[in-house]
């Protein structure tokens, strides 16, 4: 499943559980900066030393709320 297809599907789920818009918004900022990143690839083939060493990079300049991703680890994508 590509990166912006698992985000659907987080999304859609969030949304039902009556998450704000504000944080949908947050997180698909962040899902848009992991992309053009990593591009749009399979999820699957993502692993916690690549997306800790993206974290890493990408913290330096953004502010600690949006360099997490918990619905990476929340849909169980990443081993």
């Amino acid at each position: 499943m590509l990166l912006s297809k698992a985000w659907e599907a987080f999304e859609s789920d969030k949304r039902i559980e009556g998450f704000s818009p504000q944080t949908l918004k947050a997180y698909r900022l962040q899902l848009s900066l992991l992309i053009e990143y990593f591009k749009d690839i399979e999820i699957t083939t993502l692993d916690t030393i690549q997306l800790k060493e993206y974290l890493a990079i990408s913290g330096k300049h953004l502010k600690p709320f949006l360099v997490k991703f918990p619905w990476l680890f929340n849909q169980k994508p990443i081993n």
